[in-house]
């Protein structure tokens, strides 16, 4: 080996282990003897010394280090004092993956997945999709084109951690002189240290999160001020001012009536005097508790603030309008100790064509999407007058009734609707059940009337299928979202889109983006707004569902539960419950009211109290396709009879 590689190789050497003093002096010394003689170079470094450096080199190059390193941390860490243990187990899991794909990056498959396999069981409780995901990272080139691992190796995970655990990792790290780990938490961990005692053991859900190269541009867009609450005039104002005067009118009425009652009973009966009384009384207290109890209710609604309509909304016909104001009247208050009564409506016999399913506000129609580009549509007041088989049949029996051109010829238990050209991916009512929307894989979507059973308009835009459509809370404008990447505003008079949502892929023709939301680590496969418009929920293909606050941008807090794919959302109408519908055939219900009313001590503190899982309704075999709370408060659910699951 000549003069020039063992230079070369010694001065790699020191600039790896950043030793700029060493190599600064080394250099010196070697410009100073190239000055002095004229002879040919004498060699200056010992051969050995030489190999055993590139040796040990090699040796920090080698996938061992990485075993050893995680193995030795993992054992430390496990040892730690009962105090700070729970804080540093964060830690493990980044380094884990980081290590496995480190392994699979530099070639070392076998080594990697070797690794894999002998520590993956430490996570498999809490990251057990993570898992199943990386066990298909068989080559460096997996690691670019699987959207996941490409994400984890470009993005950092923040971590909260006291002080004091903070020093003692440091601490462990140079004395053990680890510097293959330090490594890997220096460049994929951002710990967020905080002063005083550890956090509860209960937050280790919040204290990990994933942040990537856009979350300094997502804070941004996020400081921007949105405008949150009930619209100006709305009808739940209009019974927010009647309220109070209805009150004192019923409490009048009972009054009255309780007094010609005691009259009629005193003209019959002297000896009923007692009885009566006593009577008089209880109807008093019952009549006090009715009233005490509906005023709450008249007062949830102003808890929200005044947002003034900067769209023309749609015209209510009175006497629509006065079904709706009765709804409202006679909704049931929900709570924690006052759960909902659920009506689920299962399809039969779909043969796996049924893609989606939409209940109406009043649960009075039930619509499904089939693969074969159909709509179909039942109503629940002529559902009875079926027979009992043929109730929420997808596919199956269907083929003589299909010869029926109306719905209303008797064999057919729905209305069938053609038009579309591909599969029906989504279909939605508007608030008064009038009008359907459905989207389809033609990249079309299409507004139909369920009074004259016929489709009105085709709206044309999208590129590619159209996943999903909306409408609005108020009906006439609605939402749609699109394999083509964009999201499109539209109103139910015009052909052409309002507003189109294109994101950073391409020029925004128009709307602006206020929001950006980051902390899922799976595909999103369902929204829900709260009716204020003050929270959102989201769910993802893991079963996780996100609630976030619209008005700061962050996430209020995770929550846990599901086993499979969220596939639908629900508020219910005041928005104190949440409803959550996933692939894992059940509906939870989540207490919403005691997670957003946090302690004045929590939020200084930052620890966000978590949404209460209040209730688990299963299914037999049923994964759950749509969710919808009425005007009253009843929970509507929809789903395919599954016999696989």
């Amino acid at each position: 080996m000549d003069e020039e590689k063992l230079q070369k190789f010694v001065e790699a050497y020191l600039k790896k282990k950043g030793l700029k003093l060493t190599e600064h002096a080394l250099q010196e010394e070697l410009q100073q003897s190239t000055n002095t003689t004229t002879s040919s170079p004498v060699s200056q470094f010992d051969p050995d010394v030489v190999r055993q450096i590139l040796a040990f080199s090699e040796f920090e190059d080698g996938p061992a280090r990485y075993q050893d390193g995680y193995a030795k941390l993992r054992s430390w860490t496990y040892s730690s004092l009962d105090l700070y243990r729970h804080e540093l187990l964060r830690v493990l899991y980044p380094v884990f993956i980081h290590c496995f794909m480190d392994l699979v990056a530099k070639g070392h498959i076998q080594e990697a997945r070797t690794f894999f396999n002998s520590f993956r069981e430490d996570h498999e409780m809490m990251h057990l999709r993570d898992l199943q995901k990386l066990e298909g990272v068989l080559s460096p080139s997996h690691l670019e084109e699987m959207e996941f691992a490409h994400s984890l190796r470009q993005s950092k995970v923040n971590i909260k951690i006291c002080q004091y655990s903070y020093e003692l990792l440091l601490q462990f790290l140079h004395k053990s002189q680890s510097t293959t780990m330090l490594g890997i938490i220096n460049e994929h961990i951002n710990f967020q240290v905080s002063p005083g005692q550890p956090s509860s053991i209960t937050d280790d859900a919040e204290a990990v999160t994933l942040i990537g190269g856009s979350q300094e541009s997502a804070n941004q867009i996020n400081q921007k001020e949105i405008h949150w609450g009930l619209l100006e005039d709305s009808l739940e104002e209009r019974l927010e001012k009647a309220g109070g005067m209805a009150l004192d009118s019923e409490k009048a009425e009972g009054e009255t009536k309780e007094g010609e009652g005691d009259e009629n009973k005193k003209k019959s009966i002297e000896g009923g005097k007692q009885g009566a009384s006593i009577k008089k009384q209880k109807k008093d207290k019952a009549v006090s508790a009715t009233v005490k109890s509906a005023r709450p209710e008249a007062t949830t609604v102003p808890t929200a603030p005044r947002v003034k309509p900067e769209l023309t909304l749609p015209v209510i016909p009175t006497e629509v309008e006065q079904s709706i104001l009765e709804d409202l009247r006679n909704r049931v208050q929900l709570s924690s100790a006052a759960l909902p009564s659920v009506s689920f409506y299962t399809f039969i016999n779909t043969h796996n064509g049924l893609n989606c399913s939409s209940i109406s506000h009043d649960g009075s129609l039930v619509a499904g999407g089939f693969s074969d580009s159909s709509l179909k549509v039942w109503d629940m007041a002529k559902i009875g007058q079926q027979s009992v088989g043929s109730i929420l049949q997808g596919e199956n029996g269907t083929a003589s009734s299909e010869q029926v051109a109306g719905s209303n010829g008797g064999k057919r238990p729905y209305t069938l609707f053609q038009g579309h050209s591909g599969p029906v991916y989504s279909a939605t009512f508007n608030p008064l059940g009038d009008f359907i929307l459905s989207s389809s894989a033609d990249s079309t979507i299409r507004l139909w009337s369920t009074n004259l059973n016929a489709n009105l308009v085709c709206y044309k835009g999208h590129n590619y299928p159209v996943w999903d459509v909306q409408f609005s809370p108020v009906g006439h404008y609605f939402a749609s979202a699109s394999h083509d990447r964009t999201a499109r505003i539209w109103s139910m008079d015009r052909i052409q889109p309002l507003r189109i949502m294109a994101g950073h892929l391409s020029d925004v023709d128009s709307g602006e983006c206020v929001r950006i939301f980051i902390g899922h680590r799976s595909m999103i496969l369902s929204l829900a707004m709260s009716p204020d418009g003050r929270y959102m929920a989201s769910g993802d293909e893991d079963g996780s569902i996100m609630m976030w606050d619209l008005s700061s941008g962050r996430c209020v807090t995770p929550l846990m539960g599901h086993t499979s794919c969220v596939w639908t959302l629900a508020f219910s109408g005041e928005g104190s419950l949440l409803a959550s519908g996933s692939a894992d055939c059940t509906v939870k219900l989540w207490d919403v009211t005691a997670s957003t009313k946090l302690p004045k001590a929590e939020e200084k503190s930052g620890s966000a109290s978590r949404l209460r899982s209040l209730k688990t309704l299963p299914t037999k075999c049923t994964p759950v396709y749509s969710l919808r709370f009425s005007r009253r408060n009843l929970l509507f659910a929809a789903g395919v009879l599954s016999k696989t699951v």
